[in-house]
């Protein structure tokens, strides 16, 4: 099944994995799955994160992964903004979503926002060993039961447009758009990140010309939208 998605141009690796990142909160699903990992591929490094700061971390630190698996849904982010976060800095590195929630729009916006993959985490290691073997020789893995309606490919490409503005904005106006969506004033803003409130009326401003809203209200449906903030349970 074709799916229209962000295509970074990824790394050659003809199939050769040497370290892998993989960022998830549950202590025994990610234990398991470096394990399974491990066993799998005969990999000896695979690092964990249990949040997006502590991977961030990871990487200013010096760490390269060969390829990255996710859950969506983690302490300090939840939707697609760890996934478009990790994008920009790792814009050839494979990385695959595994969740718990295998909705049909969840998994769209996972693949437009780049994601080489969409992994249930429910799915024997048969077919997660298949998975990652597909999506690290360079294919897309799309789980079986991922049946989009005939009209969602426009929804998908929306996605991708939508996804590509939001990838734009730095990390402070990405923090000012959580807050907004959040419904908070610009007052509140400025006071909850310790700038002035000009400062943040400048990079609301700056916010809806890259997104192509014309309020704030539009922002907070584009970001929706796109399944950016706390879309996941």
């Amino acid at each position: 099944m074709a799916v229209e998605r962000l295509k970074p141009e990824m790394r050659s690796r003809g199939g050769e994995i040497g370290t892998v990142l993989v960022i998830d909160d549950h202590p025994l699903f990610c234990d398991a799955l470096v394990l399974t990992l491990r066993m799998a591929f005969a990999l000896t490094d695979v690092r964990t994160a249990n949040s997006l700061s502590q991977a961030l971390g990871l990487l200013s630190g010096g760490l390269r992964p060969d390829a990255v698996v996710l859950d969506l849904n983690l302490p300090d982010v939840s939707g697609s903004e760890g996934l478009v976060a990790l994008r920009r800095r790792l814009p050839d590195v494979p990385i695959t979503v595994v969740s718990a929630l295998m909705k049909p729009r969840l998994v769209s916006a996972s693949l437009a926002a780049g994601a080489c993959g969409f992994v249930p985490k429910d799915v024997d290691r048969e077919h997660m060993c298949a998975a990652f073997r597909k999506m690290w020789s360079g294919e897309v893995y799309i789980p079986d039961g991922y049946t989009p309606e005939e009209a969602e490919g426009e929804l998908v490409l929306s996605q991708q447009d939508i996804l590509s503005r939001l990838a734009t904005l730095t990390p402070q106006q990405t923090k000012i758009l959580k807050l907004v969506c959040a419904g908070k004033p610009n007052k509140l803003i400025a006071y909850d990140l310790s700038i002035a409130e000009t400062t943040v009326k400048a990079h609301v401003t700056a916010i809806l010309r890259k997104l192509g809203a014309h309020s704030r209200t539009q922002a907070v449906l584009v970001a929706k939208e796109a399944l950016f903030f706390n879309e996941t349970p």
